[in-house]
């Protein structure tokens, strides 16, 4: 199959700028500053958003996100002329994001985007004024929990956590990947696209690569599989990926002579493009 590869540094966690004429302390901007840990650093930034909406979609075309975990989709959505609805089943996400939104977006874009207070596997249900006509499904499934090390934190409950920890948590008892792709398959428009964001992660032990499952279970459910982008999360010098470690990364060096796993420095993210069948004929470069 097609493979690509797209420039996506991480964008998400540097300090939005505020629409003109806002103060730069507002309460929704200091809200929106608020760090996503180095477990969601595979999650969706807008550089990542731009290249999937544009490779999929056309102006006016709706867009549908589940498990969102910033605003990153919604932005760049806004500024690219579509209509995009998250799924944002908890009250704490949803009020993060909006603090994000109104932070980053100008007003005239705010009516272009919602959030919808459904479950990933309930899209369906929360989107049903738009099922048949969605354009295109973006997601990143929440990582395992069985997956995260003592390298990152479990929950959201010390001050200034990151906010999609909590959702996570919830998230992980209800929603899996197999559980949503039938009803990101209903509100789709035939022909329309599905993105799944992943990235192989140490799981008890050893490196698994969920994308072969992801395209498994999505064929199964009648999606037909399209093309595998490579997302490429570090700046790039000429010839040179940047990658810095943070703070906890370094914290985690040990002897050379150790069989303890070193420590993982996520320098890209999988995107799983797929399609539902159907005519193509419609919306933007397809």
């Amino acid at each position: 199959m097609p493979l690509t590869v797209w420039l996506c540094p991480d964008d998400t966690t540097s300090p939005p700028i505020p629409p003109t004429g806002q103060p730069h302390q507002t309460p929704d901007r200091r809200a929106a500053l608020t760090k996503i840990c180095d477990r969601h650093r595979a999650s969706i930034n807008t550089t990542l958003a731009r290249h999937i909406i544009n490779a999929t979609t056309g102006e006016g075309d709706v867009i549908t996100e589940a498990f969102t975990t910033n605003h990153a989709t919604l932005t760049a959505a806004a500024h690219l002329g579509r209509r995009a609805l998250a799924c944002v089943p908890h009250p704490p996400m949803a009020q993060h994001i909006g603090a994000q939104l109104r932070a980053t977006l100008p007003q005239e874009f705010l009516g272009r985007v919602q959030m919808r207070p459904c479950r990933a596997d309930q899209m369906h249900r929360g989107v049903a004024d738009h099922l048949g006509r969605v354009s295109l499904v973006i997601a990143a499934p929440p990582i395992p929990r069985a997956a995260t090390t003592h390298t990152g934190p479990r929950t959201a409950s010390s001050p200034g956590g990151c906010p999609a920890c909590l959702s996570d948590v919830l998230a992980n008892t209800a929603f899996q990947t197999r559980s949503f792709l039938p009803a990101a398959y209903r509100i789709l428009r035939p022909g329309g696209h599905l993105a799944v964001v992943t990235t192989a992660r140490h799981l008890n032990g050893r490196l698994v690569d969920p994308a072969p499952e992801i395209i498994r279970q999505a064929r199964a459910a009648g999606f037909r599989y399209s093309q595998h982008v490579i997302a490429v999360r570090v700046p790039v010098e000429g010839d040179t990926l940047l990658v810095q470690a943070s703070p906890v990364s370094i914290g985690q060096l040990r002897d050379v002579r150790s069989r303890a796993l070193p420590p993982a420095v996520r320098v890209h993210a999988d995107v799983c493009l797929l399609t539902r069948p159907g005519d193509t004929s419609r919306g933007g470069n397809r």
